[in-house]
């Protein structure tokens, strides 16, 4: 798979390429899409597998599944990277579960006889946790002012390190902290507006 640079439509008719994808199966506009997503999505790959090849298959999962369901996408509930990221997200969790389905028969202790075993990442419980908050957000995630917003999907969604947003966006690294205390403060305000 070749991920090209940079393609030609702007980043704010993400939503319009998708519509006409679902609309007219626009491959035009899917190509523009995937040329500016499939980087994206591969650096977040290779943060959460540390693996390219399984990053690889995220990224071609993923804008599969943008070209399928491209007519679900709707642009009243958010933008359409949060839209592609949430589906990328979901792929990552199948990946996964899959993972974990097809462990072979040996225990961790045949792994590492002397006990001392790595650090898990998550239990399972934990990510459907993550997964199941991450649905409950999303609505409200778009109702975030645009800097919150952005800022809050480099760090969440990309998963950057404060100090990679400040350097990225050019701001300073207090400015990233405080849109993320104020965002974090909107969404768990709108969370518990949808509790009561």
């Amino acid at each position: 798979m070749t991920i090209s640079a940079e393609p030609h439509i702007r980043s704010g008719q993400w939503e319009d390429a998708l519509t006409f994808v679902a609309v007219n199966a626009d491959k035009a506009a899917y190509a523009e899409l995937f040329s500016y997503f499939a980087p994206r999505l591969k650096a977040f790959g290779m943060k959460m597998f540390g693996n390219e090849q399984q990053a690889l298959e995220m990224v071609q999962d993923t804008m599969l599944n943008v070209w399928k369901k491209a007519s679900l996408f709707d642009a009243s509930r958010g933008c359409a990277s949060t839209w592609i990221f949430t589906i990328a997200r979901n792929v990552r969790f199948d990946m996964l579960r899959k993972k974990q389905s097809r462990k072979d028969d040996i225990s961790a202790d045949d792994l590492w006889a002397d006990g001392d075993y790595p650090e898990q990442e998550d239990s399972s419980s934990d990510k459907w946790e993550t997964m199941l908050l991450s649905e409950k957000l999303a609505p409200h995630f778009d109702s975030l002012p645009p800097a919150q917003r952005l800022v809050m999907q480099k760090v969440y969604l990309e998963e950057k390190s404060h100090q990679e947003v400040s350097d990225e966006l050019d701001i300073p690294l207090g400015t990233v902290k405080s849109r993320i205390r104020l965002a974090l403060d909107r969404l768990r305000e709108a969370l518990d507006d949808t509790r009561s």
